[in-house]
């Protein structure tokens, strides 16, 4: 009788270690990366530098919430839609409003914001896609199909979604000095984009610091969303083709249903500017309680993601035959991605060919891999080069590793 209750016991022990385990080597890890900082009280804060800022921010999109802020960065982009001026620009340049524009368009769009998230903010890489995007923004700014408010509620919603949905839907929380990070981050983005902050409370030059800026970036992007988020043809079309991208994985039985969860992830606000009607009454708590046990089980039976499984999204090394990239994800076509063993032939390329999706054939959705100054729609290849080029200098020059609220380290 002894060993029959024995193996209850011993497994009910194993498995309350194993949960204590986990549960200690994540906040040991969180921790230590807040010990490697000299940033403990607010007024540290205000001598963050971006270098550090961009260490932590790289830290938590690659290995402590790689999937949750991927897609609160898709979210971000995809909430800039319910405002009118945003998505009339997108409709009548069909880069996100039509096939066969739309999957590059967006493809373009990723690969740019991770070149500038994936390294340091004085590297060549980092500057290069700034200067790239700058030049493509450009365009439409001296036309007047840019507006700096449409700028600016662009980069307030790459922090706050973020933040918001690692809130919201993860393990854990960020700290206030990962939030400072962030804010910290994407105002030295900022101010490379020549973003102005003007709209801002603090105006563009008397932030205390990173958690100061992302607070008058919140207050000001509520108060812009009141105005400026209202119903719209354009905002719906457009978000139609963004949901189809964003399911273009299910199978088709299952993408009535995957709408109406993307539907349910939608404030009042937002749903309303989308034109869509309220979810079936049972889908919140549906996805509530998928979200909520991924993060239970995320917590307590799954130990930090280590090193080698770091995700980035995009070559680490140019190609040293051709100096280009690739990307080494990609959802709705694979574009830039390059055509080996692996990625033509991996558990994922097979679940698409048997949807009838397209998957790396080395002919198609330029597997070659891109240079960051080619990055754009089709009639701009090849052209900005030399603009670019004298961007990227001009911010390598300026030191973007330095504290962008003016005080040094």
């Amino acid at each position: 009788m002894a060993s029959l209750s024995f193996w209850p016991t011993a497994g009910l022990v194993s498995l309350t270690g194993y949960i204590l385990l986990c549960r200690s080597l994540r906040y040991l890890r969180r921790d230590r990366k807040y010990a490697e900082y000299p940033y403990k009280t607010r007024e540290d804060f205000s001598k963050m530098t971006a270098q550090h800022a961009w260490e932590i921010v790289y830290y938590l999109n690659t290995l402590e919430f790689p999937f949750m802020i991927e897609k609160a960065l898709q979210f971000a982009l995809f909430r800039t839609y319910g405002i009118p001026s945003i998505s009339k620009l997108l409709v009548e340049t069909r880069q996100l409003a039509e096939m066969p524009f739309a999957p590059r368009r967006y493809a373009d769009t990723v690969v740019l914001i991770v070149e500038f998230l994936a390294s340091p903010p004085d590297s060549e890489r980092a500057n290069s896609a700034i200067a790239r995007m700058n030049y493509l923004h450009g365009l439409y700014q001296k036309a007047g199909k840019i507006s700096n408010d449409d700028m600016l509620y662009t980069l307030s919603l790459f922090i706050l979604e973020p933040e918001r949905w690692v809130k919201t839907y993860e393990w854990r929380a960020w700290t206030p000095m990962e939030l400072c990070a962030y804010g910290t981050l994407w105002k030295s983005i900022g101010d490379a984009m020549g973003v102005s902050l003007a709209p801002l409370s603090n105006g563009p030059s008397s932030f205390k610091d990173g958690l100061q800026f992302v607070e008058d970036l919140r207050a000001w992007s509520d108060a812009y969303e009141k105005r400026a988020m209202v119903p719209g043809d354009t905002n719906h079309k457009t978000a139609e083709k963004t949901i189809d991208m964003l399911l273009v994985n299910a199978p088709d039985f299952m993408k009535p249903a995957g709408k109406q969860a993307v539907i349910t992830l939608m404030d009042d606000r937002l749903r309303k500017a989308m034109i869509y009607d309220n979810p079936p009454s049972h889908y919140p708590p549906l996805v509530n309680l998928a979200l909520n046990a991924r993060k239970w089980f995320i917590r307590h039976l799954l130990p930090p993601r280590p090193l080698s499984m770091r995700y980035l999204g995009i070559s680490e090394e140019a190609d040293p035959k051709t100096g280009r990239y690739y990307q080494t994800t990609y959802e709705s076509e694979p574009w830039y991605v390059k055509p080996t063993f692996s990625s033509k032939y991996n558990l994922y390329a097979w679940s698409r060919w048997a949807l009838g999706l397209p998957v790396p054939d080395g002919k198609n959705f330029k597997p070659q891999g891109y240079a960051i100054f080619e990055v754009g729609p089709e009639k701009l290849e090849g052209k900005g080069q030399e603009e670019c080029a004298r961007t990227r200098d001009r911010l390598m020059a300026s030191g973007r590793g330095g504290c962008p609220f003016g005080f040094s380290k």
